[in-house]
């Protein structure tokens, strides 16, 4: 059973989706608005927000931002908007997963527990700490320093790099990095990855050259 915050300001959605998650076993706390969700966060641990993007007194995305400065919980966003830009905005956040308005229930069930078979998944332990020059990565930690300081990325960040760490040196297509990384049916595209690619470099820094653009194929960790 997962403990679930939803946050929508629309009753019958937050009551279709506790009706669904509850068949499915899980625990539903709910929100309708955003500033609400932030609180209950602060105060409890949940498996897994579903938050809608249009909300009163703090919208969605501020509310995920508010919410990632304190905990690192999986977040599904949910929208009345399709636009490209929201979706990216979004997984620039560092969200999991983004779901369009309106959606089938059996649907978001399963990416519900998609989500939450992801990240309760145990991470592949690592025998010591990887440097590469300046640039230092321990796995089992979530932990990244740049020359002695520490850089603070996304969820999703965090997963990409150690995945390309994981796998240095191979030639990584984005088809790959969606599906080993993003899971299942994930319905985002190549820019995806790109977006999160130039997050990453980013923070890296002067190290940025590690992560190899491979022209018509993805990328590579290479040291």
């Amino acid at each position: 059973m997962a403990k679930i915050l939803v946050a929508d300001d629309e009753q019958k959605i937050r009551e279709v989706i506790r009706e669904y998650s509850e068949f499915n076993g899980h625990e539903i706390t709910e929100a309708a608005d955003g500033m609400t969700a932030v609180g209950l966060c602060k105060l409890n641990d949940y498996d897994l927000i579903i938050m809608d993007i249009m909300m009163p007194k703090l919208d969605g995305f501020s509310a995920c931002k508010e919410i990632r400065k304190i905990k690192d919980i999986p977040i599904i966003m949910l929208s009345a908007r399709s636009e490209e830009y929201d979706k990216l905005f979004g997984f620039e956040l560092g969200i999991d997963d983004y779901v369009v308005k309106p959606f089938s229930p059996k649907e978001l069930m399963a990416r519900v527990n998609a989500v939450l078979s992801r990240n309760s998944a145990p991470e592949k332990p690592a025998e010591k700490i990887m440097k590469f020059d300046g640039l230092e990565i321990n796995i089992p930690a979530r932990t990244v320093y740049v020359d002695g300081k520490k850089v603070e990325l996304t969820p999703k960040e965090y997963d990409l790099l150690f995945y390309l760490v994981e796998n240095k040196n191979i030639a990584l297509s984005r088809d790959k990095l969606l599906s080993d990384i993003w899971g299942y049916d994930f319905f985002g595209d190549d820019r995806t990855i790109d977006t999160h690619i130039k997050n990453l470099r980013n923070n890296l820094g002067k190290y940025r050259d590690y992560i190899v653009t491979l022209r018509g194929v993805g990328y590579k960790f290479e040291a």
